[in-house]
C-alpha cells in the first residue's frame, strides 16, 4: 500500500487517543520488561538525534520521560499551518528506515498524574530555554518515569510490506496470534 494511503488509515486509528510508537524489536523488549523506559537499555541509534550526544537528546529524555503522541484534536492540515517545521509525517505510519512500527495506545486516565500535556510541553520547553532538545510541538506529551504496561490499552503494527494494520497481543511478543484490527482474532 502506498505510504500516503497507509498514513490516512493509521491516522484514523490514532485520532482522539494517546500513543507511543516504537520499533517492533523494542516492542518485544517493552513486553519483556513490563514498561517503556525513559531511556531504553538497548542502544537507540535510530532515535531522534541521539547520535548527536547528550546535549542534543530529546526533550522527553532530559525530563526523564517517555514521548507520547496526543492525537486528540489532531488535523494534519491545520497542524502543518501552525507548526510548518514539524515533521510528524516522518513517523506516521512508521519511520521509513524502520519499514514498520508498533503503536501502543495509552490509557490517558492511568497516566494523568505523571503526564505533561502536549500544550504544557511547549510552555515548559520555552520556560526551560531547552532549544537544542527536540520535540513535536502540540502533539508530543511526556510521561515522566517508566511507563508501566498496565497503562497499555492495545497495540498494533503497521508495515510497508503489509496493506493492513494488525492488532498485537499485549500478553506475549509479536508473532503469536496477531490479527487485523477490527477482527475478533483467535
Amino acid at each position: 500500500m502506498e505510504i500516503h494511503l497507509m498514513r490516512r488509515l493509521v491516522l484514523r486509528e490514532l485520532h482522539g487517543r494517546l500513543w507511543h510508537t516504537t520499533h517492533p524489536d523494542r516492542f518485544k523488549r517493552i513486553l519483556e520488561t513490563g514498561s517503556i523506559l525513559p531511556i531504553p537499555e538497548a542502544p537507540n541509534p535510530d532515535g531522534w538525534r541521539t547520535m548527536d550526544g547528550e546535549p542534543y537528546r530529546s526533550y522527553a529524555h532530559t525530563l526523564g520521560g517517555v514521548s507520547l503522541f496526543d492525537f486528540d484534536q489532531f488535523d494534519p492540515e491545520s497542524y502543518a499551518t501552525r507548526c510548518p517545521m514539524s515533521s510528524w509525517y516522518t513517523f506516521v505510519p512508521y519511520q521509513e528506515k524502520w519499514g514498520a512500527a508498533v503503536w501502543i495506545e495509552i490509557d490517558r486516565e492511568i497516566v494523568a498524574p505523571s503526564l505533561i500535556s502536549a500544550v504544557d510541553v511547549v510552555t515548559r520547553w520555552n520556560t526551560d530555554k531547552a532549544y537544542r532538545h527536540n520535540f513535536m510541538p502540540y502533539i508530543e506529551a511526556i510521561y515522566v518515569g517508566p511507563l508501566p504496561r498496565a497503562a497499555f490499552v492495545r497495540a498494533f503494527i503497521v508495515s510497508k510490506t503489509e496493506s493492513e494494520i494488525r492488532a498485537l497481543p499485549l500478553e506475549s511478543v509479536i508473532g503469536s496470534g496477531s490479527h487485523p484490527v477490527g477482527d475478533e482474532g483467535p
